[in-house]
């Protein structure tokens, strides 16, 4: 990653250089603004670290500068003055953060890395492709759990194919990147990089071609091809996972379900379904003054906003085949053409299956309703009395438990090829044993359960493991450290102490979630409560983006949901405003849109999105997104 540093001060320039560059990242250092805005025009940059005094041309005129001519580059200030006054001039200069001096360096780069991460393909802590991980916090690298051993170039190099994973990276892109202006390598130094960090890969397992080459084009890492691949590509299922979240929620009980099934159907039959036919209605009308020729361009486009509005209301219920014809019929009237009387004739057949398919839609099945079930815990090498009294304790706090007697039975969780046979899912956290190493009779299963203990580490980096030791000695607890256990208890701590110690790492939460979902289609947003209802969530919503700021102080909200095009202010702006607040900047925003091109989704999270969603969406697919934004924000907390 290319950092340019634009600081006056040449013994705080050098020092920064020098801790940044320990951290592997390529800097050029320059000493004043006009020199920044040459060297920051000409060369790609990751970051931008901008002093606010300088010499020539200042920092907040120099940022400015950059945003006017459209640099996207993260900028992170650094100003000597502790005045809301000056942090707010810098923010909306188009800075993306601000340190104030004097700074702790640890701090500074810990900012650094997560402006990096918001702005990256891959905004995960974590850069994983395949068996391959890498730590930019600790800059270690392993593949397969094999710790690899690369000289700063080499990291660097895989840290550039590892944070946009689908690109193809030319010889000059890389150069580029990786050296800084001052330095003048040939391609031929690209190739000897590569040819080493292949074969430091294929030592540790990899396939030879693991990062592959595109004759003419550059280089790039190699997708999985097997389905066994696949599968561990996927993210591990701990309670940070990209995948529903749903650690974070009570057991939905049958008659809970029911119960909630039959709302819905009330809600549909009395409330929706008379509302949409309306608008289907609304829709034959406009299809009729088509035919006799009367379609006027403000009628076409007040027709094409009701079937999407339409298409989002559906799309929430889950009715798929009514959510196509609706998006058929708001195709036809978004056409950039003019429409012809004789195009009524196509569009007639659409909305009468459209009005015949919401009337027959009285139903709202129950493979609707989440059917989420507690946490996962693991239990290995328990005593069966402990066993039964820990179980006793997770099942009354709603986690559910899997015990195994040895630590070999335990290695069958650690193959895709056995999760996908097991019935139940890989687990949520782990609980273990450690015997004594006092008694030499059971050395041969310590190390046993401390080579299982770290298999499992490597194979679900987020997984909480808590370790129980015989004896509460400084050497088992180095032993647990060392091995990859997040948390240490003596043996003989009570069951409700251990189970509680264990929820509070899964971040299990004591009320519930607040959501604020911003949208101008009314319609939409009079259904999200109803439908949200089952997960817990305390819902609340605005359909006048300029009431935004009031309505989000009032309600302090753990999740916000932004409609990205909106009239008057957009959800981009809406999040960019969030993320230049200190107090809201860590808030997890996530954007609903109907537009699914690559532009729509960079300039999303650009502005600071956390996740990004298409309409139509059911509810059931919004609430695990929302709960998934919930567990990372609790990880992160926690």
């Amino acid at each position: 990653m290319k950092i340019l540093l634009v600081e006056d001060d040449e013994t705080l320039a050098a020092a920064l250089t020098r801790s940044l560059t320990a951290q592997n990242f390529v800097v050029d250092a320059v000493p004043d603004g006009e020199m920044g805005w040459s060297y920051g025009s000409t060369f790609d940059y990751d970051l931008i670290l901008l002093d606010v005094m300088l010499p020539k041309l200042d920092g907040i005129s120099l940022c400015k500068k950059f945003r006017a001519e459209d640099y996207t580059t993260p900028i992170l200030l650094l100003t000597s003055e502790d005045t809301s006054t000056a942090k707010v001039q810098g923010l909306d200069a188009g800075a993306d953060d601000y340190v104030v001096k004097p700074f702790d360096r640890a701090e500074l780069i810990a900012r650094i890395r997560a402006l990096l991460r918001r702005s990256s393909t891959n905004p995960l802590p974590l850069l994983i492709w395949r068996d391959l991980m890498l730590n930019p916090g600790t800059c270690d690298v392993s593949y397969d759990g094999q710790p690899l051993t690369l000289t700063r170039k080499e990291y660097e190099l895989l840290e550039l194919f590892l944070r946009d994973s689908q690109h193809v990276f030319s010889t000059e892109e890389i150069l580029d990147r990786l050296w800084s202006s001052e330095e003048f390598p040939s391609e031929a130094t690209v190739r000897s990089h590569i040819r080493r960090v292949r074969n430091k890969l294929t030592a540790a397992g990899a396939p030879p071609d693991f990062v592959a080459t595109l004759h003419g084009r550059g280089y790039y890492l190699k997708p999985a091809e097997t389905v066994e691949e696949l599968v561990c590509l996927l993210p591990d299922p701990g309670p940070s996972s990209l995948a529903p979240a749903t650690a974070a929620l009570a057991p939905i009980t049958p008659e809970a379900q029911e119960q909630y099934v039959a709302f819905l159907n009330q809600n549909w039959v009395q409330i929706t379904q008379p509302k949409t036919l309306e608008q289907v209605g609304q829709l034959e009308q406009a299809v009729e003054a088509l035919q006799s020729d009367r379609l006027t361009p403000p009628l076409q486009t007040q027709a094409k906003q009701i079937a999407h509005k339409l298409a989002g209301t559906l799309g929430l219920f889950g009715f798929h085949k009514a959510v196509h014809l609706t998006r058929q019929l708001e195709n036809w009237m978004g056409s950039q053409e003019s429409l012809l009387p004789r195009q009524a004739s196509l569009m007639f057949p659409l909305v009468t299956a459209l009005r015949q398919e919401i009337q027959n839609s009285t139903v709202v099945h129950s493979s609707q309703v989440p059917s989420n079930q507690g946490p996962l815990l693991l239990l290995v090498g328990l005593g069966s009395s402990q066993a039964q009294a820990i179980a006793a304790s997770a099942e009354a706090r709603q986690l559910r438990t899997v015990t195994l007697p040895t630590a070999t039975s335990a290695a069958s969780w650690l193959t895709p090829e056995a999760i996908a046979s097991l019935p139940i899912k890989p687990p949520d956290a782990l609980l273990v044993q450690l015997p004594s190493e006092s008694r030499p009779e059971l050395a041969e299963n310590r190390n046993a359960v401390l080579t299982m203990v770290q298999s499992f580490a490597q194979r679900f980096p987020n997984l909480p493991i808590l370790v129980m030791g015989d004896r509460d000695t400084l050497s088992d607890r180095l032993d647990a450290l060392r091995h990859g256990s997040h948390l240490f208890l003596p043996a003989v701590t009570p069951p409700e102490q251990t189970i509680s110690a264990i929820t509070h790492r899964l971040n299990v939460p004591d009320s519930p979630a607040k959501v604020m979902i911003v949208d101008n289609d009314v319609d939409w947003l009079r259904a999200l409560p109803t439908l949200l209802k089952p997960w817990g969530f305390k819902v609340t919503t605005l359909d006048d983006p300029q009431q935004f700021w009031i309505v989000l102080q009032a309600v302090n909200p753990d999740v916000l949901v932004l409609n990205a095009h909106m009239s008057q202010i957009t959800g981009y702006e809406l999040c960019q405003i969030l993320r230049c607040d200190p107090y809201w900047q860590r808030l997890p925003v996530v954007f609903l849109s109907d537009f699914t091109d690559l532009k729509s989704q960079n300039q999303a999270f650009a502005a600071g999105a956390d996740d990004y969603l298409y309409k139509p969406i059911i509810g059931a697919d919004l609430a695990a997104r929302i709960v998934s934004r919930l567990h990372r924000l609790r990880a992160y907390i926690g």
